[in-house]
């Protein structure tokens, strides 16, 4: 028999099988991606012509640092998000987290055990959300405000001063920070982006969590404990914030008791940009990453430009504006999808056709995939094999155009 190997799979074809592997995971939310990141590239170039400095590394940087603690919160709030709810008290947990922790630190506890105690902090609030929604039954919009003032208000009775100081220039600012100007935050962000996509899509948790952002009801009557998991993805935000505390402490080593407020509303915005539905059922991990930083670059892109036209509006308020505005369109987009999702479509004959011949040429395209890495067929036997695969591909494309037509016309 003849070495296989001799007869490689054309570039074009390996290409063509990573773009349709790719566009097969992204799906419609990856399709939305594309969009942001098209949107996010087309500001990043107005900005910088509006003023160079705003692509200075200086500033790369700094955006990158300061990206790590809304990202982290956006990736644990698209658990809750998922399921159909929202969790409103995430921007004023991470900051009670962060003071707690710096006031024990300040009290003589090592600096590498506030790194559990934020942890533990922001997962328990998102527990305490967690039962206060799937078991007292409460609508989650008031249990999470009411955790949001409670969280404010015990950090600054416990801490009783006005800031918390961290340490900076230690080994804690390096990793969670930044090294010689490398935002190393971005890594970690990366990490824990890859954990939630392995939670969202391969564990049964993300299943079920979805499942219950789809249809509550179907898929309690199905078996399984939804306020379970329901408490599980509280949870989850809540640990997001209290890892998102480690990186602000990091970053903003003064930190502001009884703050955060508006911090939840940044990283909730990202996760809507994002992709992730606001009605449940469907979540982008990916997405959630990608909208924080767009809103991330925004901030910064306004206060740049701002600054070159030597404008006195606030950007901060002026970021609001156009947050506001993105937000809309993007939940917008999400509600007319479903709207027209949920129409009952009639299928003609001649869309039950077209549908047909494009499972059949998938089909065929695949035995094609397969015969190239078959290491059971000699050279000729796999050259003979595809030939006779393209030409029946070809041979049905000819009869594909003249029966559909004729079916489009008979409707």
């Amino acid at each position: 028999m003849e070495n296989s190997k001799t007869l490689k799979m054309p570039v074009s074809r390996k290409v063509r099988n990573s773009g349709v592997k790719m566009l097969n995971m992204l799906g419609t939310k990856g399709k939305q991606n594309m969009i942001v990141i098209a949107a996010l590239i087309v500001l990043v170039v107005i900005f910088a012509a509006l003023n160079p400095r705003f692509v200075s590394t200086g500033n790369i940087v700094s955006m990158a640092q300061s990206l790590a603690p809304y990202a982290i919160m956006a990736l644990g709030v698209t658990f809750v998000i998922a399921t159909g709810a929202i969790d409103l008290s995430i921007g004023t947990v991470c900051i009670a987290s962060a003071v707690v922790a710096g006031k024990m630190y300040e009290g003589g506890m090592p600096l590498w055990m506030t790194i559990p105690v934020m942890i533990l902090i922001g997962t328990l609030f998102g527990f305490i959300n967690g039962l206060l929604v799937a078991k007292l039954k409460m609508p989650a919009f008031i249990a999470t405000l009411g955790t949001m003032m409670l969280a404010r208000g015990l950090s600054a009775i416990i801490v009783a001063v006005p800031n918390i100081f961290f340490p900076s220039g230690t080994w804690f600012n390096k990793v969670f920070s930044n090294v010689n100007d490398m935002p190393v935050g971005l890594f970690w962000v990366v990490g824990f982006g890859v954990i939630c996509m392995y939670l969202m899509y391969k564990c049964k948790i993300g299943r079920y969590i979805l499942s219950i952002g789809s249809n509550e009801e179907a898929t309690r009557l199905s078996g399984i404990n939804t306020d379970k998991y329901k408490v599980i993805a509280y949870t989850i935000s809540g640990m997001g914030a209290g890892i998102a505390a480690i990186f602000w402490a990091a970053s903003f080593p003064t930190v502001a008791a009884a703050t955060g407020n508006g911090m939840e509303l940044d990283a909730i915005a990202g996760v809507y940009i994002g992709g992730t539905s606001a009605t449940g059922g469907v979540a982008s991990i990916a997405g959630s990453i990608i909208g924080s930083v767009m809103l991330v670059v925004i901030r910064s892109g306004l206060n740049y430009v701002l600054a070159r036209f030597d404008l006195t509006v606030n950007a901060t308020y002026v970021t609001y504006v156009l947050t506001g505005i993105i937000v809309v369109v993007a939940v917008l987009m999400d509600v007319i999808k479903n709207k027209n999702a949920n129409k009952v479509k009639i299928e003609t004959e001649a869309d039950k056709y077209k549908r047909l011949y494009k499972e059949h040429n998938y089909e065929l395209e695949s035995q094609i995939d397969a015969a190239w890495v078959d290491g059971s067929l000699s050279d000729q036997e796999r050259k003979n094999k595809i030939e006779a695969l393209q030409k029946e591909i070809a041979a049905n494309k000819v009869t594909f155009k003249t029966e559909y037509a004729k079916l489009k016309q008979a409707k």
